[in-house]
């Protein structure tokens, strides 16, 4: 340099000025309405409409679309035997990534200074790690930041930063705040993006999200200090452990989760004395033996998703919300559903109205010798139920009492995480490959929720099985979520159609069962709905909307704290609230009820059955398990739930 007087010392501003003089040749200063020239970062994406650039960014989306490097980092992923395991999209992870990029080029002012406040605060944390640490050589108190999560958005209870060298080791601590900060940065990116519509930004964001929780440094063997801990106690033989698990889950084609040997149902899960008294093509029905005493004349009938096992209502009897039932003095029926092969691959959702619930009240009320029964939907099964009352009611048919919906769509609109799987393209690939089976496999669905918790369902069984080299957790709800069925091809498809692409059921009569039109306002039944707070399969403010959409019924709602699984499986005697609202309209929306709502500690189960009871009748003498035309066939759980 100082033998060229003509060349300028580099800056880092230069690279800036160079890529603004080069927009200024190609687009052209954008002047506003005085008709001062404006910097052309200063802008937003409209006024860049039919400009060079507009026209150059549409067409990049284009060639994105169909990236030859994208398609081959798919292709590489999809041959990787290690899909089994992390069932990460990292083609659309690269997309995602990609679109940031683009966004940040086209405002690189706040791109420049984003970056900087984030050095900035890397800094700022560097620094108060390593003069905490130097506090403590010298016996003196640590700062403030020692003990805290520190300057990223990890939460006190984030477990992957659980080990206290995470919060003690100044390089440790360093690592960590790096690494949320840009994670914070990342996210940010994809949740402030311009130009993108709801569905675009929950996917771009889903998708940066997936990359984050992959990056974490926890997930590597040198950067996790818990898993070094544990090479030095065992010698060694944790890496063997986790080598030999990793071996063993590659072989199988999935991650373990759960301990395997630590459950079966019928041993130590979905044991609460039962008999199966009828079996079609699609269903057990099981009948559960009354507690002893009296028993509610009117019974009720179950109806969980298919989607999983049934025994989610029924795991331990500590947890078991079928042997609460039995014990509060009712007469309880479940559907078991079958497991779909290939065989079934013609079953519609027609099929599941009249071999379900229809034929299955029509046992429970030959057994029991009741004229209507009271019915419970769980989930899918909910939404099985509202198709199934609405189609009775155009019929005039009564065999229905009161209905129970627990955390259950009806109005599509707003599903939460799961849009990110469901819109019309996925749809149509699903559909794709239920074509070739004649089913989609369940590993498809259990990965798609696992991604939901990633870090929870993936990640942290990476570091416990691999790193640490443990054995899977024996856990119930674990063993339970890993079970999974598969669906049968025409029903499925028949159930994403109408439902989370078109959302059809909302609209009176678009609808059509087996010749009625279905209009869920005629539906007369008193109504007991669940939502849960954490729900984010089913989010808490559309499981509301059945009180809206209920025009002819007498809707009770109510709000259990945690999610979809954890928010109904919550039995008196545990941790837990809910909320419950007096007023005797619902509310114009949601957080209108919310925001009138009254808590109450404890298991909203006391408050169902509180209110069951009174839609049950007067109690008698228990019926006999099955009759002379529905006999006995098998023990509970019966045969359909041991299906692989």
């Amino acid at each position: 340099m100082d033998g060229d007087p003509d060349r300028l010392p580099l800056r880092p501003d230069m690279a800036l000025g160079l890529w603004t003089s080069w927009m200024e040749a190609n687009v052209g200063a954008v002047r506003d309405w005085s008709g001062a020239v404006r910097p052309w970062w200063q802008v937003s994406p409209n006024d860049l409409t039919g400009t060079l650039l507009d026209a150059g960014t549409r067409r990049l989306n284009d060639v994105l679309a169909n990236d030859p490097v994208l398609r081959s980092i798919d292709g590489l992923w999809s041959a990787n035997p290690f899909r089994t395991i992390v069932p990460v999209d990292w083609a659309e992870v690269a997309r995602a990534l990609r679109t940031v990029w683009m966004l940040s080029l086209s405002r690189p002012d706040k791109a420049v200074r984003k970056a900087a406040d984030v050095q900035a605060a890397v800094w700022t944390s560097a620094m108060e790690a390593w003069n905490d640490a130097g506090r403590r050589w010298w016996g003196m108190a640590a700062g403030k930041g020692a003990d805290a999560a520190g300057s990223g958005s990890a939460p006190h209870g984030d477990k992957r930063f659980a080990a206290p060298e995470w919060h003690t080791n100044p390089a440790y601590r360093t690592l960590k705040e790096m690494y949320l900060l840009a994670s914070d940065w990342l996210l940010e990116q994809g949740e402030r993006a311009d130009g993108l519509d709801d569905a675009e930004r929950r996917r771009l964001t889903f998708h940066l999200r997936q990359f984050v929780d992959a990056m974490s440094p926890t997930l590597l063997l040198f950067s996790n200090p818990a898993a070094l801990r544990r090479v030095l106690e065992t010698g060694g033989v944790s890496l063997a452990d986790g080598a030999r698990n990793l071996l063993s889950d590659l072989r199988e084609g999935r991650l373990s989760m759960v301990d395997a040997t630590a459950f079966e149902p019928g041993r130590n899960l979905a044991t609460t004395p039962g008999k199966v008294v009828h079996r079609n093509r699609l269903i057990e029905l099981i009948q559960y033996q009354p507690a002893g005493g009296a028993v509610h004349a009117v019974p009720l009938l179950i109806l969980p998703p298919w989607i999983n096992k049934y025994y989610i209502l029924d795991l331990q009897p500590k947890n078991s919300m079928v042997r609460h039932l039995v014990e509060q003095g009712f007469t309880v029926f479940v559907v078991s559903w079958r497991n779909p092969d290939a065989s079934m691959d013609g079953v519609g959702f027609d099929d599941y109205m009249d071999l379900g619930p229809l034929e299955a009240a029509d046992v429970v009320r030959e057994i029991t010798g009741a004229t209507s029964i009271n019915v419970m939907g769980y989930c899918i099964g909910g939404t099985l139920l509202a198709i199934t009352l609405a189609w009775l009611a155009a019929k005039g048919d009564t065999r229905f009492n009161a209905a129970t919906f627990m955390v259950s769509l009806q109005d599509f609109s707003h599903v939460g995480d799961t849009a990110v799987f469901l819109g019309e393209p996925t749809v149509d690939f699903i559909e794709q490959q239920m074509m070739e089976r004649g089913y989609l496999d369940s590993r498809e669905m259990s990965n798609m929720f696992n991604l939901l918790r990633s870090n929870d369902l993936i990640w942290s069984n990476v570091v416990n099985n691999y790193l640490m080299g443990n054995k899977p957790p024996a856990f119930d709800l674990l063993y339970w979520n890993s079970d999974g069925t598969r669906m049968a091809r025409a029903a499925h498809s028949w159930y994403l159609r109408n439902t989370y692409v078109e959302n059809n059921l909302i609209a009176p009569g678009k609808v059509r069962i087996k010749g009625e039109a279905i209009d869920l306002g005629r539906i007369p039944q008193d109504v007991y709905a669940v939502g849960a707070e954490k729900d984010h399969i089913v989010p808490w403010d559309s499981a509301w909307r059945v009180t809206q959409l209920l025009k002819g019924s007498k809707v009770r709602y109510v709000l259990a704290s945690s999610g979809h699984i954890a928010g109904i499986i919550n039995p008196p005697g545990g941790k837990g609230t809910y909320w419950t609202n007096g007023a005797e309209e619902p509310g114009a929306t949601a957080q209108a009820w919310r925001e009138k709502a009254t808590a109450h500690s404890g298991s909203w189960w006391t408050d169902w059955t509180a209110w069951l009871a009174e839609r049950s009748g007067r109690k008698g003498k228990p019926p006999a398990l099955g009759s002379g035309t529905h006999p006995a066939l098998a023990d509970a759980p019966g045969t359909y739930v041991l299906e692989k």
